[in-house]
């Protein structure tokens, strides 16, 4: 994504996809924006240099953390640096967040932490049971260190899976929303979950259409980060 030399110092969010799809990060910019603009942010993406197209694994989302954190600090040392109010780390395993929170003197959000946030609390303010569903069956164990890591635990319902693997949803986002509805609704009526996170960042759109077509409290990653993030910098201001 550009940069726009006119933007005001100061109100330009970050959004790093540890993801290397280009077009992924583009999807999530504008869902990002959506949120951010009425709030006089502007969203520039950053797409990481190395790795998958696609994190599905524990040691692809180790690695990422890395990657994360140079996309940061190289795009903060250069010229628009300085113009930067926050930064999102846009994959649901937040690599290189907890990092990048201590180094920076900026508020950074992780999809992950922003959905969980939302999922664990009610609008009207009490905690409330949740669940994810996924595509990624062997990210199972490192979104349960996630929830466990904010103290969500005792709300959390596990993770519902996709039928099918990543890649093969990746290229058919009809059985992708098929199937992640079919999840999604194991997790309400078998497990009880009053709110269902869609854990990924790949998978935005298909949240969307989700919490469009569905009963069910669907927690979107990017919008909820955002949402944190807003909440974050007012406390700042």
């Amino acid at each position: 994504m550009g940069t726009d030399s006119h933007a005001p110092r100061d109100k330009t969010v970050l959004l790093i996809n540890p993801n290397t799809n280009s077009n992924t990060t583009a999807m999530m910019v504008d869902l990002a924006a959506e949120t951010l603009a009425s709030h006089g942010l502007r969203v520039t993406g950053i797409t990481a240099a190395a790795g998958p197209s696609m994190i599905v694994d524990p040691e692809s989302l180790a690695e990422s953390a890395e990657h994360v954190r140079e996309a940061a600090h190289g795009y903060l040392s250069g010229p628009d640096g300085g113009r930067v109010a926050a930064v999102i780390v846009a994959a649901i395993g937040d690599p290189g967040r907890e990092q990048l929170d201590r180094e920076l003197e900026i508020p950074v959000v992780g999809i992950g932490q922003g959905s969980l946030d939302a999922a664990a609390h009610h609008p009207d303010g009490h905690l409330r049971r949740f669940a994810m569903a996924t595509s990624t069956p062997l990210l199972v164990e490192a979104l349960g260190k996630l929830v466990a890591a904010h103290g969500f635990q005792e709300s959390f319902a596990g993770v519902r899976l996709t039928e099918s693997e990543p890649l093969v949803l990746a290229a058919d986002p009809e059985r992708q929303y098929r199937e992640l509805a079919h999840a999604v609704s194991a997790a309400s009526e078998k497990d009880g979950a009053d709110a269902v996170i869609i854990a990924g960042g790949p998978l935005s759109a298909t949240a969307r259409r989700l919490a469009e077509s569905t009963s069910v409290a669907i927690i979107q990653p990017v919008p909820s980060a955002c949402r944190l993030l807003l909440t974050l910098l007012a406390k700042d201001s």
